[in-house]
């Protein structure tokens, strides 16, 4: 009897372990989905890439629920992908992403977390020239003011940096004067220069049909192919610029220049000029999935990310004062509160297409 009362209570035993060991499974299982993410798939502007890569930004997701992986791409190329599969697409504006809301028939209002105001990045020898012929007025060493129609009268009248006062005493001021944009069928940026030019140069009137694309189109197409080839993404001629290569004038994000100070807090030989009419892009997430939205949303009300996405140059939206907090060290170069800047409406996704194959010739 004692042999097999050993014997059953070794199988209790072993039954014991057995149960511990396969309900703490179940229970590590169940501490899993806690603590596990939704992973979504999203195709993005280059812009964002950095936003998307930063260690915090991925923990603050992960903290919420979400794994993010992204792929870049030129925002108006996105309409010519396949997008089947993904969770969302994060063009950098609202014309692009309403068009692919309607080819994707996503859900009306789109989330747009953040957004940044083009502006153009000068060297100080140029910044300089620009003011002396009223093309552009400097508060203080590092910011200023680019006069958009002022530019624009030189840029239509093939005006070279020679026939400006004072540029005979800086040898690398050569050539006809222009600003560097991107590709404007492919890029966002390059497509929104566009459309601010077309609106200054049409006396504040939005382009609308054929005939508002046929007053401006002359111009237009002296903006872009006076600059021979382009490149699709911003970042480029960005790095160009900070190298000391390329064209002293080029246009970019001010979410660019503000996190080149964050990293760096002075640039020499940096002028960053606002245009008086400029345009903001927004950046605007399309939900393909119900998790894309939910991204989106996060995107626009978590205060961590929004903190973080200031931290990377963006300014969120409704809330000034965190982008002014958050720049307080940079305020020699950045108009923090865009004070004489104009907004430029822009004009729909077909206009926009329309236009830049004009322009492109």
């Amino acid at each position: 009897m004692r042999r097999i009362a050993g014997i059953v209570l070794a199988v209790l035993l072993i039954g014991g372990v057995v149960a511990a060991v396969v309900l703490g499974r179940q229970g590590g299982h169940d501490g899993d989905k806690g603590t596990a993410t939704k992973t979504v798939q999203g195709v993005i502007g280059s812009e964002k890439a950095e936003f998307f890569a930063d260690p915090a930004v991925v923990k603050a997701l992960a903290a919420k629920g979400f794994t993010v992986k992204t792929e870049s791409s030129g925002s108006w190329a996105m309409e010519n992908l396949d997008l089947k599969g993904y969770d969302f697409a994060f063009p950098s504006s609202q014309a692009p992403a309403d068009a692919l809301a309607e080819k994707y028939h996503a859900r009306q209002p789109l989330p747009r977390p953040f957004y940044s105001p083009l502006v153009v990045v000068a060297h100080r020898n140029a910044a300089d020239v620009l003011a002396a012929n009223g093309l552009a007025t400097l508060d203080g060493k590092s910011r200023g003011t680019l006069k958009m129609g002022a530019y624009l009268g030189a840029a239509a009248h093939d005006r070279t940096w020679q026939q400006l006062k004072g540029a005979d005493k800086h040898t690398e001021l050569t050539g006809t004067l222009y600003i560097t944009s991107t590709d404007p069928e492919s890029s966002n940026s390059g497509a929104l220069y566009l459309a601010d030019a077309s609106y200054v140069a049409g006396g504040g009137k939005v382009a609308a049909n054929t005939a508002d694309i046929d007053r401006t189109a002359p111009l237009l197409h002296k903006l872009i192919t006076v600059q021979g080839a382009q490149q699709s993404s911003s970042d480029g001629p960005f790095r160009d610029f900070i190298s000391g290569a390329g064209n002293p004038l080029v246009l970019v994000y001010e979410s660019q220049v503000a996190t080149l100070l964050r990293e760096q807090h002075s640039v020499d030989d940096l002028v960053v000029l606002y245009p008086d009419t400029t345009v903001n892009s927004d950046h605007t997430v399309v939900p393909l999935t119900d998790a894309g939205r939910e991204l989106g949303d996060l995107l626009s009300t978590d205060p961590a990310l929004r903190k973080l996405a200031v931290q990377h140059g963006f300014r969120p939206q409704g809330d000034t004062a965190e982008f002014v907090s958050a720049t307080a060290d940079d305020a020699a170069y950045l108009n923090q509160k865009l004070t004489g800047v104009r907004q430029a409406p822009v004009p729909t996704s077909e206009v926009l297409h329309q236009m830049a194959r004009r322009a492109r010739g």
